[in-house]
């Protein structure tokens, strides 16, 4: 097919798709959908081409995907205008609609977006990513999705307030005013369905399809800190952080019970100064975010704080004697010197510098002068191989970078590549959004901006590095400055495209094509441009613990729009990479609040807590003894309810989240209200009068069943248990009963899990709630098999496990041995006590589909570790043998084998006796079932079932505990 660089090839220019009736049709000045008017006073000069015209036979995408999205192309199409003359910033009407509710996200900064709701086409936002709208007339929905075409991005806006402002503007955006056009056919798409979830799905598979510029989640791995906890450093220290500060947090949290498993080193850790200073020296003692943003990288290395640790002092009596409450007193010292700034009294603003320099005078036995070249274990590898070392579980260690480097880019002459100092030029859909001191400054400074030709050799000099020191991912930050600096360079798409390019090559070769979090990230053309290999990125805003405007009411309100904007960014953002919904911190006002989300939401979880100072009996209802976390199957989203109402500031509507489990479902009710955008004075401000309860209500069908496929027959069942993890209430609800009504104070929630009733001959109910005593007790449950009038679970973790029973046991067996337990007749309340289990050598698998078979061998000995049992073993054929001796802690030789397709089966089990597999092997599985296992006509391998496979063999594995329990 052509790409979004060139015109869209016309096939045909008819009414029908595949055969099939186009569900659009544009005519007389009406776009419609079978015949019910969406926009009217559609201009002359936009047109209307259905997907199915469109020659997309030479797509990138898989071929299965390809034959998916054409059986659809009835239901979609693009929308196009010419103009009479060209312009970098074309802008056209779409035409114009009210009395139609929508859902809308938009950006109201350079890097963050949020959901909106209205509607008339005067309620729309600029900078608008995609418009929802509700087709009740004839059950549907429409989604209005602006593209990449050629070298324009778009957006989508409100009519101008001196004409109608009920139009839609289509609002095209090339970024140079050397780049100009005056036509599109396909600058924008839409598509309709019945179902909201699935119609996200199929509209962003048709766009996948179309522009062949991006794949979608299901294509590529996950990053194996998905079902792991974390910490990240930021809020801990923000630019003070220091290793001797981070030993000390790895080990609190290993002390307390809560090993982490991965660990971001956030801003502070470069090696960066200002233009008029020394050219080889660090810029000394920055503190808080705002003050490095004017600053560049002048070499790849850590700076002088980690450069100068000295390995093995790891736990020394420094560290162990690290004083907490450090970090608290130079942000105090940092503040005061600020107002002091303000207020104009530089005395007093000299004497706190002179404070905070003392403070953070770095001196102590954990420091050395040695170099990396004496033999002597120094600096950044010298600290990531203690940290691994004596905290066994940390598998993963990232560190923070912007996408340019630094906030201020590279400065010119400081390396090998052609950094150039580029003036920063805002685009005109920004104007409209909220002031923002990290503008500001960028706009202050100005960028190094390295040339988009040398962006491969960029990044891999940066990454191979880091890889070299130990480090397995990093935390891309302030990725949209590439917009504001796109003039000399072709335009916004022509410079993103170089520079994502050279960033997913470079996370290919050097963290195993996964380790990377996308961060600062919300804005249409990075998803459509640089999410070939990023397959993890930031769905919210950054986490504030309080207003930094002074609203003493933010430390409340400002956790709800955190917690809206991940729900309703992970519509499409999830489309595209797994949702991360950010950091916070346990010992936080709002600390359970956020936990709750976090448990359900499907990501990873980790916090920001300074050293010394968490709750742990929080953290342990969100995460296993090992570090590991009871994720759930999808990602966390808004319930039908929800997408058209504003849960923020409408002082009625509670949040209401959905995800699946194996075994059941989750709803998590959430009280939002309390802030929100508002349009007059660009910001997002405090509604101090929504600060209120609110009622809401929650029933089985709230649920989402079948966007997971394996849980569809869950949603078939007649009665379902239903626990509010809160009330601690356990209740039977039928497809037909009533809702359950709940009432919610101003940032508190509840959880409802959802799990299907089984009969169990003619007298006896069962359901197997799980761990209550975590957040996502449905998650904590691995197996559950019924077999006649006996049961037999198998449970991760350690605390309460609750059934329902409708009659009490007779016995019951926890791994072999009888135990008690303890029954309510009244509510059918079974308890157990479930001790955690240390972890075994083998894990379990199953996926379903079409599959790869393994067989894993000693690398050493060459000998089989694990001989598969396979029916079909004798029709396998080897294809490869694959080493990744890079990595001697995961060293292993894979063998890949494939079932003859006329042998598929619908199950296959694999038993891995190694805790882990190196990401490596799996990249070379992927790539070798995408271009050898393609099959004509059966499409190729399953994406879900290889993304089940990766997400397993990198989780520690623990042996769970057996429960049995019969009549």
């Amino acid at each position: 097919m052509a790409s979004p660089s060139e015109p869209c090839e016309l096939v045909c220019n008819n009414t029908f798709s595949n055969g099939v009736a186009d569900l659009f049709s544009l005519s007389d000045g009406n776009l419609t959908i079978n015949g019910v008017t969406l926009l009217s006073e559609v201009p002359e000069n936009v047109a209307f081409t259905s997907f199915g015209a469109v020659n997309h036979a030479s797509s990138n995408a898989p071929p299965s995907l390809v034959k998916e999205v054409q059986s659809r192309s009835h239901k979609g199409g693009f929308l196009g205008f010419a103009h009479p003359e060209a312009s970098p910033c074309p802008t056209n009407s779409l035409g114009k609609f009210s009395d139609r509710r929508f859902l809308s996200i938009f950006r109201f900064k350079t890097w963050w977006s949020t959901m909106w709701v209205g509607s008339r086409g005067s309620d729309l936002q600029a900078e608008t990513q995609w418009v929802l709208f509700e087709v009740p007339e004839v059950g549907s929905y429409v989604l209005l999705l602006p593209l990449i075409e050629g070298k324009f991005r778009s957006a989508i806006s409100h009519g101008d307030s001196d004409g109608d402002s009920d139009h839609v503007l289509l609002c095209g955006e090339s970024g140079s005013s050397r780049v100009l056009a005056d036509s599109f056919k396909a600058l924008a798409y839409v598509h309709v369905g019945d179902n909201p979830f699935t119609l996200m799905r199929e509209a962003y598979a048709a766009a996948r399809v179309h522009l062949g510029t991006f794949r979608l989640r299901e294509e590529k791995p996950l990053p194996p800190i998905v079902d792991k906890f974390g910490w990240c450093t930021w809020d801990a220290f923000y630019l003070t952080v220091e290793p001797i500060g981070v030993c000390r947090g790895v080990k609190d949290f290993a002390d307390g019970g809560i090993p982490l498993r991965f660990l971001v080193i956030d801003d502070g850790w470069q090696s960066i100064n200002l233009d008029c200073e020394n050219p080889n020296e660090d810029r000394k003692n920055l503190v808080f975010g705002g003050e490095q943003m004017t600053a560049r990288l002048y070499r790849f290395q850590e700076g002088e704080k980690f450069r100068k640790y000295r390995g093995g002092s790891l736990l020394t009596s420094e560290t162990l004697s690290y004083d907490r409450y450090k970090p608290k007193k130079i942000f105090s010292k940092a503040k005061e010197a600020k107002e002091a700034r303000k207020a104009g009294n530089k005395a007093k603003e000299l004497e706190l510098r002179r404070e905070i320099d003392q403070m953070l005078e770095q001196k102590g036995e954990i420091l050395a002068e040695g170099r990396v070249d004496s033999g002597e274990r120094v600096g950044l590898s010298g600290l990531i191989l203690d940290l691994k070392s004596e905290f066994k579980g940390l598998e993963d260690i990232y560190v923070w970078q912007a996408l340019c480097g630094a906030w201020g880019g590279v400065r010119p002459g400081s390396t090998h590549l052609d950094s150039k100092l580029v003036p920063v030029k805002l685009s005109p859909g920004l104007a409209g959004t909220m002031n923002d001191l990290a503008v500001d400054k960028i706009v202050e400074g100005g960028i190094g901006l390295v040339n988009p030709a040398q962006s491969g050799e960029f990044y891999d000099s940066m990454h191979s590095y880091l890889a070299g020191a130990g480090i397995t991912g990093v935390k891309v930050d302030v990725i949209h400055t590439l917009e504001y600096v796109s003039e000399e360079y072709g335009g916004r798409v022509e410079l993103a495209k170089a520079y994502y390019d050279g960033l997913s090559k470079s996370i290919s070769k050097n963290f195993d094509g996964t380790g990377i979090i996308s961060s600062m990230q919300q804005c249409n053309d990075f998803f459509f441009l640089g999410t070939w290999q990023v397959n993890m990125g930031r769905t919210g805003d950054d986490f504030w613990f309080e207003d930094p405007y002074g609203d003493p009411m933010g430390v409340y309100w400002l956790q709800g729009a955190h917690m809206i904007n991940n729900s309703y960014n992970s519509l499409w953002m999830g489309q595209f990479m797994q949702p991360d919904w950010d950091m916070f911190q346990s010992d936080h006002a709002c600390g359970e609040f956020h936990a709750a989300a976090r448990a359900i939401c499907g990501g990873p979880i980790y916090v920001s807590d300074a050293v010394g100072f968490h709750n742990f009996d929080l953290l342990k209802k969100l995460v296993f003894n090992d570090g590991s976390i009871p994720i759930c199957l999808h990602y966390a989203l808004p319930t039908r309810d929800c997408l058209f109402a504003n849960p923020l500031f409408d002082q009625t509507t509670a949040l209401k989240i959905w995800n699946l489990n194996k075994f059941g479902g989750v709803i998590g009710a959430f009280n939002c209200q309390g802030c929100g955008w508002n349009p007059e004075e660009k910001r997002v401000k405090g509604y101090s009068h929504c600060y209120k309860e609110v009622t809401g209500t929650v029933h089985v069908s709230d649920m989402e069943w079948d966007q997971v496929e394996t849980c569809t027959e869950l949603g078939e069942a007649d009665e379902y248990a239903v626990y509010q993890h809160k009330a601690k209430k356990l209740l039977l609800m039928a497809r037909n009963s009533d809702a359950i009504r709940f009432t919610l104070q101003p940032s508190s929630f509840e959880l409802f899990s959802f799990v299907p009733v089984k009969n169990m001959g003619t007298d006896v109910k069962f359901a197997a709630i799980g761990l209550v005593n975590m957040f996502n007790c449905g998650g904590t449950l691995m197996d559950v098999e019924v077999d006649g009038v006996a049961v037999k679970m198998k449970v991760k973790g350690g605390g309460e496990l609750l059934v329902y029973s409708s009659r009490k046991p007779s016995g019951c067996c926890l791994n072999g041995a009888a135990v008690g337990f303890d029954y309510c007749a009244e509510d059918g309340k079974m308890r157990v006590e479930v001790p955690w289990q240390e972890e075994s050598g083998d894990a379990q698998l199953w996926a379903r589909g079409k599959m790869i078979l393994t067989e894993l061998l000693d690398s050493e000995t060459g000998n089989e570790s694990n001989q598969l049992s396979n029916p079909f073993d004798h029709q396998a054929q080897p294809k490869c043998d694959h080493s990744c001796d890079q990595n001697k802690n995961f060293a292993s030789v894979l063998r890949l084998t494939m079932l003859s397709p006329k042998r598929l089966v619908e199950d296959i089990k694999f038993v891995l006796p190694l805790p882990f597999l190196k990401n490596s092997i799996f990249q070379e599985l992927l790539r070798i079932s995408e271009e050898e296992f393609g099959l004509p006509g059966t499409g190729r391998l399953n994406w879900h079932a290889t993304q089940l496979l990766w997400s397993t063999c990198r989780r520690r594995c623990s042996r769970g505990v057996c429960v049995e329990m019969w009549r």
